[in-house]
C-alpha cells in the first residue's frame, strides 16, 4: 500500500470512529472568559434589536434583496479586514461548505425571517424563532451528543418562558409567516451544528465567506421573484440596513461564530430566550406592538434558564476525557 493511500485511508478511519463523523477543522484554542461574556452580551443586546431593525429596512427595501445587500456589503468588508491581516484564502473545499453553511443560515434563516416579518410582528418573529435552542438540541441528539440533563433543565425552564409570552401576548401572524419562522429556526440550528464537522475557513474569513455565499443565494432569489425597488429607500430604511450590516452581521455573526467554535451549543444558542424580551421591549417601546403584562412573569424564568445554561460545569480529568470527544492523537492528526 503507498504511503499517500495509507494516510487517506487513515484519516478516513480517524473521521468515521465511533460511527460519527469527526470535526474536519482544528480544535478552536480555549476562550478567555471575557471573550465569552462579552460575545454572549452582543447576541443578547444586538440580536435582539435586529427584528425591529429588519422590520424598519423592509420600508424601504425588497425583502431578499435587503438581505442580500447586507451579507454581501458585510461579507465584503470582512473579507478584506481578513486579508489585510494575513487571513488565508479559503480552499474551494472550504468556499463550497461556507456556500452550504451560508445558505442554511443567512439565506434560510435570515431570509425566512425577513419573509416573514412582512405580516408578523417583531415580537411574535422573535418568540417564534426563540425556539431555536430546542432545535439545536435535537440535531446535537442526531449528531451523537444529547445535551446533559442541566442543559436539558434550562431549555425547559426558557421555553416556558417563551409559552407565557406567547400565551399572554395579542401578537398575530399569518400561517405562511410562521412555517418560514419554524423552518428559518431549524436551519440555523443545523446549520450552525454541521459547520462544527466541515472543513471551513480560520477566524474572520469563516464569517466573511459565509456571508458572501448567504448573500449570493439571497440574491438569486431576489432576481428568480423578481424583486425591484419601489422607490428611493427613505433614510429611515437606508439606516436600518446600515445597523444590521455593521451591528447585526460585522459584529454579532462575527460573535456567534467565535461561540460556536469554542463552548457547547447551548451556551452559543442560548440568546435565542433572551432575543425575545428585547425585541418586544424595543417593539413596544418604538415600534407600536404589544407588550403582555404576563413578561413580568415570562422574563424571570427565561433570565433563569440562561443562568442555568452558563453555570460553570465540572473539568473533566485529562485521563477520562468526555464522552464523544475527540482524543488528543485525533485532534492533533486531523
Amino acid at each position: 500500500m503507498k504511503p499517500a493511500q495509507r494516510m487517506v485511508e487513515g484519516k478516513a478511519a480517524l473521521q468515521f470512529a465511533g460511527g460519527a463523523p469527526l470535526p474536519m477543522h482544528p480544535p478552536s484554542p480555549a476562550a478567555p472568559r471575557w471573550g465569552v461574556a462579552l460575545a454572549l452580551f452582543l447576541l443578547y443586546l444586538v440580536w435582539g434589536s435586529t427584528y425591529l431593525a429588519m422590520r424598519v429596512a423592509l420600508e424601504g427595501f425588497p425583502t431578499f434583496r435587503m438581505g442580500a445587500l447586507r451579507f454581501l456589503v458585510a461579507g465584503s468588508v470582512l473579507f478584506l479586514i481578513a486579508r489585510a491581516r494575513g487571513g488565508r484564502l479559503p480552499t474551494a473545499v472550504q468556499w463550497r461548505n461556507s456556500l452550504l453553511v451560508g445558505t442554511l443560515l443567512l439565506a434560510v434563516g435570515n431570509g425566512g425571517v425577513a419573509y416573514a416579518e412582512q405580516t408578523v410582528g417583531s415580537g411574535l418573529a422573535a418568540l417564534v424563532v426563540s425556539g431555536m435552542p430546542l432545535w439545536m438540541a435535537f440535531f446535537s441528539g442526531v449528531f451523537g451528543k444529547w445535551p446533559s440533563a442541566g442543559d436539558w433543565a434550562a431549555l425547559g425552564l426558557g421555553a416556558l418562558g417563551i409559552v407565557l409570552l406567547n400565551l399572554g401576548s395579542d401578537l398575530h401572524g399569518n400561517p405562511a409567516g410562521m412555517f418560514a419562522l419554524l423552518l428559518a429556526s431549524a436551519a440555523w440550528a443545523f446549520g450552525s451544528l454541521w459547520s462544527r464537522r466541515l472543513s471551513m475557513p480560520a477566524g474572520a474569513m469563516a464569517a466573511a465567506a459565509q456571508m458572501l455565499g448567504g448573500g449570493l443565494v439571497l440574491l438569486g432569489v431576489s432576481v428568480l421573484r423578481g424583486e425591484h425597488f419601489a422607490g428611493p429607500p427613505s433614510a429611515r430604511a437606508v439606516g436600518a440596513l446600515a445597523y444590521l450590516v455593521v451591528f447585526g452581521s460585522l459584529v454579532a455573526f462575527s460573535a456567534y461564530l467565535y461561540l460556536l467554535a469554542r463552548v457547547r451549543p447551548t451556551v452559543a444558542s442560548s440568546y435565542a430566550y433572551v432575543n425575545p424580551v428585547v425585541a418586544m421591549l424595543l417593539g413596544a417601546a418604538l415600534g407600536g406592538e404589544a407588550m403582555p403584562p404576563v413578561a413580568l412573569l415570562a422574563t424571570p424564568l427565561i433570565l433563569a434558564s440562561v443562568a442555568v445554561v452558563l453555570r460553570p460545569r465540572k473539568a473533566v480529568p485529562a485521563s477520562q476525557p468526555q464522552a464523544g470527544a475527540p482524543s488528543a492523537a485525533v485532534a492533533v492528526r486531523r
